[in-house]
């Protein structure tokens, strides 16, 4: 659709309108290989910018601390019950407002955190300070290994307020060792056992650690944030029959809105509930559950299972034309929508920054990742996450991919070459046209 150069934004606020068609420019002429953003459909856009964002609606369908909902219940009881319908799941809340969220409203009805922090030399001073009370026990992904910031790192809440132990990959394979989770939940004793990473390239056994949960009478949650797309059209096994809990962010291979989701077993509802609201947040975003409900339903019609194969099909031939080339990938490819170049093998000099940086000067847009066991800083790290959920969007299919894993090695070869980048930014821009995107203002 045509850009509006006479829309509101456009009259009264020239310079933000400026930052919205520069955005715009970006995202139709750039590679989109980050592997948790995505490109929604013109109607989730208009429902996530929709008349919904001026309502206050706190509490739950059929319960608000405010007049004129029922609108607001209408949206959200959709949004409930596609999810529900979409993941197979007793109960679903998708009043949170981030995927961080959803996950601490788990850990908010679930577990028992520790009273308080206190520094040694507080106690030296004044020895009638209690000490901390310990939270209970997490076990879950390691984040420089895959996991995620909001499954007990300790500069999160979710590490201050519990105790955490972690499993990782093993060296020399760069998948779950389950010999060694299980090992780990046996000294250990969770309370809590977390699935799901933010950068897994390979299928969770679900069974697996059920069966481990079980042994140490642990609860089992798994955020699947990142394949929660694949999950739904059935291309990636479920998690929701074995794990008392499951969340998802509503982006990435999902192509909602921003936003989360808290999916639980029927008798962990009003717990989850409570814990949401008025635990955790206040007034619900009914603009963007009003797009949740929208994006829901688009990922119940049958398209939407061709589109998360094509998500399948595009990783699979962008890794394996990579690996063609000489690149390592942990664990050796990858079986949903992201993989984990290890740039320590051919380019032992080059950081996951510089390579960022000149790849987005060739306009193929990516991002730095730790990668298992690396000696990098987090600002620097040893290699890059790339994915494949918003090409795939695009239109664009596994000839793409090829080329596009020939543009990446070109530009790494050069080590940042001005003369390679300015050929490869060429080939991105023409590719693009090809595969244009709806323009959304």
């Amino acid at each position: 659709m045509a850009r509006n150069d006479n829309s509101p934004i456009a009259r009264q606020d020239p310079e933000v309108w400026k930052a919205f068609v520069a955005e715009e420019d970006r995202q139709q002429n750039t590679l989109e290989l980050i592997a948790s953003e995505n490109h929604v459909s013109p109607a989730v856009m208009q429902a996530a910018g929709s008349v919904f964002t001026n309502k206050y609606a706190e509490g739950y369908p059929g319960r608000r601390y405010y007049g004129g909902c029922e609108n607001m219940d209408t949206v959200e009881q959709l949004a409930i019950d596609r999810a529900k319908q979409l993941f197979g799941v007793d109960h679903a809340n998708v009043q949170p407002h981030s995927g961080s969220q959803a996950n601490q409203a788990i850990l908010m009805a679930a577990m028992n955190p520790g009273s308080r922090f206190d520094e040694a030399e507080q106690r030296e001073k004044n020895p009638a300070v209690p000490t901390r009370t310990p939270g209970d026990m997490i076990l879950s992904l390691h984040l420089d290994h895959g996991g995620h910031l909001s499954h007990g790192k300790n500069v999160n809440i979710s590490g201050k307020w519990f105790r955490v132990t972690h499993y990782g990959v093993d060296r020399e394979t760069g998948r779950i060792n389950m010999s060694e989770v299980r090992r780990l939940a046996s000294e250990c004793k969770p309370k809590l056992i977390i699935t799901g990473a933010s950068a897994y390239p390979r299928i969770w056994d679900w069974a697996a650690f059920s069966e481990i949960a079980k042994e140490v009478n642990a609860l089992l949650m798994a955020d699947i944030a990142h394949i929660a797309g694949l999950v739904a059209a059935g291309l990636h096994p479920s998690p929701v029959p074995v794990c008392e809990f499951v969340t998802t962010t509503t982006h990435k291979t999902l192509r909602g809105p921003r936003g989360g989701l808290t999916m639980c077993k029927a008798d962990w509802a009003k717990k989850i509930d409570s814990a949401m609201f008025p635990g955790l947040q206040g007034g619900p975003l009914m603009h963007i559950i009003t797009a949740k409900a929208v994006a829901f339903g688009e990922a119940l019609k049958p398209e939407f299972k061709v589109y998360q194969q094509r998500v399948l099909d595009n990783a699979k031939a962008l890794a394996e034309s990579l690996m063609s080339r000489g690149h390592n990938l942990v664990s050796g490819g990858t079986d949903n929508h992201l993989m984990l170049l290890d740039l320590r093998k051919r380019f032992p000099a080059v950081s996951g920054q510089m390579a960022e940086d000149w790849l987005g000067l060739a306009g193929i847009v990516v991002n730095k990742n730790m990668i298992p066991f690396d000696e990098r800083k987090p600002m620097e790290t040893s290699g890059l996450r790339l994915g494949s959920p918003a090409l795939s969007t695009r239109g664009m299919g596994p000839g793409e991919m090829t080329k596009i894993a020939g543009m990446i090695d070109r530009v790494l070869s050069s080590e940042g070459g001005k003369s390679a980048i300015e050929v490869v930014r060429g080939e991105v821009i023409e590719m693009c046209k090809q595969f244009p995107l709806q323009a959304h203002v």
